[in-house]
């Protein structure tokens, strides 16, 4: 199968502070963009940024993954440890809002993973992983 960019769109409450967090922060292109919505490349991928404030205020539920506090509703990408580093300098630099800040969750087990989750400052929160793909994947039994 021929592996193609994923699309996302998602609510948000301003354009400007998008605009300021995808292509400022985290250096993603900005593509297409009309009045009301802005394109950007989110690490190879298609994120669509619709201005809606009212769905952009949502509250996500916190829930607990295997023993780690995440919120239900976030999206995100899989990037490499060193890439993941460079970001969390840059985010850390930039005063960013994190959720949850740069930690290894599940050390020394296949599911072992480095996460940091971030307010994107118009409504969602955008979560950051480095692991091996292998392990992503893996069919464990999860307690």
């Amino acid at each position: 199968m021929t592996i193609l960019p994923f699309h996302l769109s998602v609510p948000v409450n301003s354009l400007e502070k998008a605009r300021q967090f995808y292509t400022g922060i985290l250096d993603c292109k900005e593509g297409r963009s009309a009045e009301m919505r802005i394109d950007f490349n989110f690490f190879g991928h298609h994120l669509v940024t619709h201005l809606e404030p009212v769905d952009a205020s949502h509250k996500t539920t916190d829930i607990d993954s295997f023993g780690v506090k995440t919120p239900c509703r976030h999206f995100g990408v899989v990037i490499s440890l060193d890439q993941f580093k460079e970001l969390a300098t840059k985010l850390y630099t930039a005063k960013a809002d994190f959720y949850t800040e740069p930690e290894t969750v599940f050390p020394g087990d296949v599911k072992e993973q480095n996460i940091m989750l971030v307010h994107d400052t118009c409504g969602n929160i955008v979560e950051f992983k480095a692991t091996p793909i292998h392990g992503l994947f893996a069919k464990t039994k999860i307690n």
